[in-house]
This record gives structure tokens, sequence and C-alpha cells, in this order.
């Protein structure tokens, strides 16, 4: 027996097809809940959502660039009339873009963060959820309420080497999911972010083993944290169990904020 209150809930999962994301829209779907599965590509999409039904669950794929404001407004109302009602907005979809912001040599500047790789990160990682959270939240108040969870990161807690954007974009994410959480809550939406660790989704494990090493050595856990553990996050705190959690930031990293 589900106790969660899932069933049948309207979830819109953005960056739905790989890593955390597709993690997150398997576990909503374990819980019964309809899943609309955002992404920028169709690729692996009837895949998903052949898994998604599997697991007990209903899939919807929709393609949609969330650093679009217009494909987000279309994305939103085609969730609605397909399924009726939006219940739980994930803010999952991300991009890395890294560079340090100026490399130094030899008295002169040999490199610098390029003016794409700032707006690129910050238009995927920070514009892309306040365009899907505006765009969802009328239909969250006319239903009489609902749950917007944001993918911050810990990097947004500690900052990290080369990643001036993403940082900043993290960090911006959980201003922003205090505000709302002030903002909202009157009209029955609660607003949290989930702050992951070193998780091992296709992007850590392709970087160099000397690195992947070192953000294991720093994590008290002694391992990396997998994407089926943030989901498991992410429903709960869209659960019934969670119904006076609103404005928190949970950290999902194996205790890596206090290895730091």
């Amino acid at each position: 027996m589900k106790t969660s209150g899932l069933e049948d809930r309207i979830v819109i999962v953005t960056g739905a097809l790989a890593g955390i994301g597709r993690a997150v829209s398997l576990r909503f779907a374990d819980e019964g809940a309809r899943i609309a599965c955002w992404d920028i590509t169709s690729d692996g999409a009837d895949h998903l959502l052949a898994e998604i039904a599997e697991r007990g669950g209903q899939g919807h794929f929709v393609e949609v660039d969330v650093a679009n404001a217009t494909s987000v407004r279309a994305a939103t109302d085609a969730t609605a009339s397909n399924f009726g009602r939006i219940d739980v907005l994930v803010n999952n979809a991300g991009i890395v873009r890294d560079a340090q912001l100026v490399k130094w040599k030899d008295g002169a500047l040999t490199a610098e963060m390029s003016d794409a790789q700032w707006s690129d990160v910050i238009g995927v990682n920070l514009s892309g959820v306040f365009f899907c959270a505006r765009a969802v939240v009328p239909h969250m108040i006319k239903a009489g309420g609902g749950v917007i969870l944001n993918a911050s990161s810990i990097v947004a807690l500690y900052g990290n080497f080369g990643q001036t954007n993403y940082t900043a974009a993290k960090a911006a994410l959980i201003a922003m999911t205090k505000t709302w959480a002030r903002e909202l809550g009157r009209y029955g939406i609660r607003v949290n972010a989930v702050a992951p660790g070193f998780i091992a989704t296709q992007m850590v494990t392709a970087m160099p083993d000397q690195v992947r090493q070192a953000m294991v050595d720093r994590t008290p856990a002694g391992r990396a944290g997998t994407p089926e553990e943030v989901a498991e996050a992410y429903v709960w705190l869209a659960s019934s169990g969670a119904t006076f959690v609103n404005g928190a930031v949970l950290s999902v990293d194996g205790g890596l904020v206090i290895g730091t």
C-alpha cells in the first residue's frame, strides 16, 4: 500500500531523461504518480516512458528548452491540457560550462570565463527555474496548492573551483526557494530545495579518476551518492510526510559539507 499521497499526482520533472532527473521520474512512478517528463531532446524518451509504465506510473514526454520562456509556457500548457492539473514541479534541469574566472600566467591574461559560458549556465540553471515556476504556479493556485522542488547543490554553500557560473546559479536558487516559500505558502504551495553532493551521474563518471577519488576522499561517507538516493529526497519532500516542510534546503551529500 502506497502511503506517500503521491498516487495519481501530476509531477513535472525537468531534465528528465538522464542522471538524477531520470531517477526522480522513475521513483515518482513507483508511487503511482503521473509524470510529465521535460527535456531539451527526445533521445531516450520512449525508453523512459516504457519504464515508467512498467513501474505503475503514467508518463508523458514534452520537448522543452527551459531557458526559453516561450518554450516553457507552451510545455506548461501542454502538460496542464494533457493531465488536467499540475501538482509537483521538480526543477532538475541543469548544465555545466566550467572555466576559471581568469587564468593568469607569466604576468598576462591567458584565458577567462566567456560570456557564453556564463549566460548558458545562468540561462538553464537559474532563469530556467524562474520560467518554469512562473508558468506553473498559477495552475497550482487554481488547484488549491502544490509543491515546487529546486535542484541546488552543496557547491552553493562552499563554492567550487572553476564554477563561478554554476555556483552563482545554485546559490541563487536557495534564495529563490526561501522567497517563494514566503510568497506562495498562503496558496498551499510548498517550496523546498535539494542540495546534492558528489553523485555518480554520467557527468561525474566521465571525470578523471584522480578527480573522482579526491571528491570521495572528502566525503565522510567514503563514496559517491547515487541518483536514486537523491530521488528519495525529492519524493519525500513532495509527499504527505513533509506537509510542514517549507523553505528548507535538504543536503544529500554523505556529509561532504561537513568534510570540507
